[in-house]
């Protein structure tokens, strides 16, 4: 009886490994694909002066 204890933990380490080797391919996969790519922000209506941009920094 103590030996299922082993089975199913096994099962479930190995369904724990399989799924985090399945989420790190799709998330490489999501990463290097060119999202968003010929995307270009929209121009601000009002753009910052040159004075407003020196006290920011």
């Amino acid at each position: 009886m103590e030996i299922n204890i082993y089975y199913v933990l096994g099962i479930v380490i190995v369904l724990y490994l399989f799924i985090t080797v399945y989420n790190k391919k799709k998330s490489t996969r999501r990463r290097s694909r060119g999202f968003m790519e010929g995307y270009q922000r929209k121009e601000k209506k009002a753009e910052k002066t040159p004075e407003e941009e020196n006290k920011s920094k």
